[in-house]
């Protein structure tokens, strides 16, 4: 179970972006989290996944405080795949850098071995958002933040990905934090919603 509890957050001295943050994420459950663009959304995300330290509060995952060391069992997506790969690697060396990866799971998402050696930029937005969608669903991963994953991507890739995507995470019970600004594309897939505008008011 992931537990957010409390998470408040602030740059240096600044007012608070958002004050005591709290909800669970259970294995397998899928959440979405409303709200419009600006509002911090993605740097809750960040923090979330280990990227940001809170300013208050605590990340718990099965019961124990992230640590910040090794592999984040919390995973994150977002809308620039291009900007989480390194633009000198080989599409391959990419995968590689969570371990190893599974070729199964290359399959679903539609990655052949021939887009293995290439590099990023020999690909489309969509392939590279595949790639950044199968290297951070590994073994180790419980949790899955997707923060706009598809707002870039044109309606036929969004229709896939989200598919497969779904699909895996109800294979291996991960936990999903559906981050958006759609409320259309959070009621179609999410058991339920939270507004952040709605948690950052109540707490």
């Amino acid at each position: 179970m992931l537990e957010i509890n409390n998470l408040s957050f602030r740059y240096n001295s600044d007012k608070w972006i958002f004050e005591k943050i709290n909800f669970v994420l259970k294995p397998g459950e899928i959440i979405g989290l409303y709200g419009q663009s600006g509002a911090g959304k993605s740097t809750f995300a960040k923090i979330i996944a280990g990227y940001i330290r809170p300013g208050k509060g605590t990340v718990v995952i099965d019961g124990a405080e992230y640590a910040h060391k090794g592999r984040n069992p919390v995973q994150i997506i977002g809308q620039h795949p291009e900007k989480a790969i390194n633009p000198r690697w080989r599409m391959k060396q990419v995968l590689e850098e969570s371990g190893n990866f599974d070729d199964a799971l290359l399959q679903k998402f539609g990655i052949s071995k021939e887009l293995l050696q290439r590099y990023p930029s020999q690909l489309s937005g969509g392939e590279l958002q595949r790639f950044c969608l199968a290297r951070s669903i590994a073994p180790e991963t419980k949790y899955l933040v997707a923060d706009e994953i598809t707002t870039m991507l044109d309606t036929i890739n969004q229709a896939q990905i989200w598919e497969t995507v779904l699909q895996v995470v109800k294979e291996r019970q991960i936990g999903m934090l559906v981050v958006s600004h759609e409320l259309p594309l959070l009621n179609r897939i999410c058991d339920r919603i939270l507004s952040f505008e709605e948690l950052t008011k109540t707490n």
